[in-house]
């Protein structure tokens, strides 16, 4: 008799304490963030002609989901207005237009305590649409990279800060003369809040 209830004493002994790493907290899969951007795109030249774009400001959407502690994959739109401008012999042209961005890219991530640090890597389309002029919408392949950081501001909330840059062919709006496709690359710096779940 006494030795059942010392069994029983002993399991519900070592069920409590178990207890405790029922009680952690949970690891959430996915999060979105919304992030002010800013856009500074490099100067280039390609046979005489040189491309530039003025820097301007947007916003970026990301949703992101977790396979694992360390390993995800994220989707972002990301939308600006800038002017892209083409010199070649003296002669300058330039387009306002509409960019928008979207990527998919895998991301590895190191949870820390209240601070995460990531690096991405991927692939999209910058769709680039003429604002004042009568013109064709003109989509780029790009390439996107980039690393930072989410701090944690609770246990859902976090500030995203990071940088991300884009490489692709500059666009030739509305330019007919200049078809030339000159690589190119866009710096990222973004700043932001986001939501776990």
């Amino acid at each position: 008799m006494f030795a059942n209830k010392g069994v029983v004493a002993l399991m519900l002994g070592a069920s409590v304490l178990g207890l405790p790493a029922f009680a952690q907290s949970e690891e959430f899969k996915s999060d979105v963030a919304v992030q002010a951007l800013g856009s500074f795109v490099k100067d280039t030249t390609d046979n005489g002609v040189t491309h530039s774009a003025t820097n301007s400001g947007g916003v970026l959407g990301t949703y992101r989901y977790y396979f694992g502690r360390h390993n995800g994959v994220e989707f972002n739109y990301g939308y600006t207005l800038n002017s892209q401008q083409y010199a070649l012999d003296g002669n300058t042209s330039s387009t306002k237009a509409y960019s928008h961005e979207a990527t998919a890219a895998y991301v590895w991530r190191l949870p820390l305590h209240r601070v995460t640090p990531f690096a991405l890597a991927g692939a999209g389309s910058l769709v680039f649409d003429p604002k004042d002029i009568g013109g064709d919408v003109l989509a780029r392949p790009t390439f996107v990279y980039g690393a930072g950081a989410d701090i944690d501001l609770g246990n859902r909330w976090f500030v995203r800060a990071q940088y991300r840059g884009l490489v692709y062919n500059s666009p030739t709006l509305a330019v007919s003369t200049l078809s030339a496709e000159i690589l190119t690359h866009r710096a990222e710096p973004s700043i932001g809040f986001g939501l776990r779940f």
